[in-house]
C-alpha cells in the first residue's frame, strides 16, 4: 500500500467551536477600558502614520484590535501573542516579492534575499525538530495537510482519523472539508469512561478498515500523544502516519512533549500556536518524500509563498531555539494544570480529568446542564475572557452550540501569567460559568480582567 509515487455552517477553525455571534443567551458588550477607573497602557504608537494617510478606516480597525488584544484574556488554544520582531518580519518589504519555486530554483529573478530568508527558516526548523527535510511554505496547517495527503494518496484512498466531536480537525478528514470529499475516511475515538485516545480500538479500526493513511495530532485532545502506538497501528497495515502537531509544535520543539519526528513518516504543523512564529504551516518527512511533499506544495496546492510570513517563521524559529523558550513551553504546560486543577476545584468537570499540554477541555453537562457552551463562551467574552465553545466526546448539542468550553494558556504565559495569577483565572471563569446571566457578574470580572491585563501587558 506504501508507495513514495504514488453541511455545517462557518465555525471556529478546529470545526470543533461554534458559530461566531450566535447567541441563545444575551450578554452584555464587553467591558472596556473606558468604562473603568482603570488607566490604560493600550494606546497605539504613532508607528502606523502612512497607513492612516490612507485608510483611516483600517488603522481604527487595527488600533482596536490591538487595544482589544491589551485588554482581554486570549485564552483560544490556538492562538498566541508573537513577538514585535515577528510582526516586523511579517509586515516587511518581502510582502511585494514573488518567489515561486525553492532557494536557488525560483521561476523569477531576485530572489536572493528570499532564497536567504528561507533557506534560515528550514535549517532552523531542522535544528528545532531535528527533521530531514522541512518545507517552510504551506500558507496554514491545513494545507500542509493537504500537501502530505496530495504527495502520497489518490482521490478515493482512506484516511483513518479522530472523530472531530473526539478532539480531530477538520483537515483530517470532516464531510465539509476537501479531504472528507475527495477520500473515503473512517474515524475513530477516544474512550468515552477515560476521555484518552483508545489505542487498542485505533489498531482494531486499523485491521478492518485497511487505511492508507493514519492521521494523528489533535485540535482539542488535551492528553500526551503515544506516537509509537499509532505508528505500531500503521505498520501493521502497511498505512503511512502523518503526526499533525499543529497546536502543539512549540511543546514538541521545547521537548515537554514527546516529538512524532523519527517516529511518523509526515509531521505537520502550524507555526503561529505555541511556537509564536509567522503565521503559516510546515510539513517534515525524510528524505524520501522531500520531492513529492515540495511539488505538493508548489505547484500541485498553492502558487507563491508569502515570503513576509516566511520571514516571519524564521524570526520565530530563531527565538524558539533560545534557552528560554523550553521555559516558556514548561510554564504554558505547568499553567494549564493550574488551571484544570483551580477549574476542577470549583467542581467543573474535564474531558480525561485533567491535561498534559497547553489546553484544558471542560464538559458542563454535569455540572451546568443547563448552559451550553455557546452561552458560557459568550458570556465570558463580554467578562474579556476569550475562548471558545467546544464539542466533547458523545456530544449531546449542536456543534454550533456545543456541551462544553476550550481553553488554552499559551497566550497568558507569552504575557508572563504565572501559577498565581493562572489560579485568579480559574476563579474569574468559574465565576461567570456559576452566573452567566448576571450583568454585574460580567462586570466585576471584566474590571477585574482589565487590571490583570494591565498588570501583565502584552506589547509594552
Amino acid at each position: 500500500m506504501k508507495s513514495a509515487d504514488s453541511m455545517i455552517g462557518p465555525m471556529t477553525g478546529s470545526m470543533n467551536g461554534r458559530m461566531a455571534g450566535s447567541m441563545s443567551g444575551t450578554y452584555p458588550s464587553r467591558v472596556r477600558t473606558d468604562r473603568l477607573n482603570v488607566p490604560s497602557n493600550a494606546t497605539m504608537r504613532m508607528d502606523q502614520e502612512n497607513l492612516r494617510a490612507v485608510d483611516p478606516a483600517v488603522a481604527d480597525a487595527l488600533a482596536g484590535e490591538r487595544t482589544r488584544q491589551e485588554e482581554t484574556l486570549a485564552m483560544i488554544a490556538s492562538e498566541n501573542h508573537v513577538s514585535e520582531a515577528v510582526l516586523e518580519a511579517q509586515g516587511s518589504v518581502l510582502t511585494n516579492k514573488y518567489a515561486e519555486g525553492y532557494p536557488g530554483a525560483r521561476y523569477y529573478a531576485g530572489c536572493e534575499y528570499a532564497d536567504e530568508v528561507e533557506e534560515l527558516a528550514i535549517d532552523r526548523a531542522k535544528e528545532l525538530w531535528g527533521a530531514e527535510h522541512v518545507n517552510v511554505q504551506p500558507h496554514s496547517g491545513t494545507q500542509a495537510n493537504q500537501a502530505v495527503y496530495y504527495s502520497v494518496l489518490e482521490p478515493g484512498d482512506r484516511i483513518l482519523s479522530l472523530d472531530l466531536n473526539h478532539g480531530g480537525h477538520l483537515s483530517h478528514g470532516h464531510p465539509a472539508n476537501f479531504t472528507g470529499q475527495i477520500y473515503d475516511v473512517e474515524q475513530y475515538e477516544v474512550d468515552p469512561e477515560t476521555g484518552y485516545i483508545d489505542y487498542e480500538g485505533l489498531r482494531e479500526t486499523a485491521e478492518s478498515f485497511d487505511p492508507d493513511i493514519i492521521v494523528s495530532g489533535y485540535s482539542a485532545y488535551p492528553r500526551t500523544v503515544d506516537w509509537e502506538a499509532i505508528q505500531a497501528a500503521a505498520d501493521a497495515v502497511d498505512a503511512y502516519h502523518l503526526a499533525d502537531i499543529a497546536h502543539i509544535t512549540g511543546l514538541v520543539a521545547a521537548g515537554v512533549h514527546p516529538s512524532p519526528v523519527g517516529v511518523a513518516d509526515f509531521v505537520t504543523g502550524s507555526t503561529h500556536k505555541t511556537i509564536r512564529a509567522g503565521r503559516g504551516g510546515i510539513v517534515m518527512c525524510d528524505e524520501e518524500f522531500a520531492d513529492d511533499v515540495d511539488k505538493s506544495v508548489f505547484p500541485g496546492g498553492q502558487g507563491g509563498p508569502l515570503m513576509h510570513n516566511v520571514a516571519g517563521k524564521a524570526v520565530g524559529f530563531k527565538e524558539a531555539l533560545e534557552p528560554e523558550f523550553e521555559e516558556y513551553a514548561q510554564t504554558v504546560v505547568d499553567n494549564a494544570e493550574t488551571l484544570a486543577e483551580t477549574l476542577q476545584g470549583h467542581g467543573l468537570s474535564l474531558v480525561s480529568g485533567g491535561t498534559d499540554n497547553h489546553l484544558v477541555l471542560v464538559d458542563l453537562r454535569e455540572s451546568h446542564p443547563d448552559l451550553s457552551g455557546g452561552d458560557a463562551e459568550d458570556a465570558l467574552a463580554a467578562a474579556n475572557v476569550v475562548l471558545n465553545g467546544n464539542t466533547v466526546p458523545d456530544e449531546t448539542r449542536s456543534p454550533f452550540d456545543p456541551s462544553g468550553i476550550r481553553a488554552g494558556t499559551a497566550g497568558l504565559t507569552t504575557r508572563g501569567f504565572d501559577a498565581e495569577a493562572m489560579r485568579e483565572v480559574g476563579d474569574l471563569i468559574h465565576r461567570v460559568i456559576d452566573d452567566a446571566e448576571s450583568e454585574d457578574v460580567i462586570y466585576e470580572v471584566g474590571e477585574r480582567v482589565v487590571e490583570l491585563c494591565r498588570e501583565y501587558p502584552l506589547y509594552e
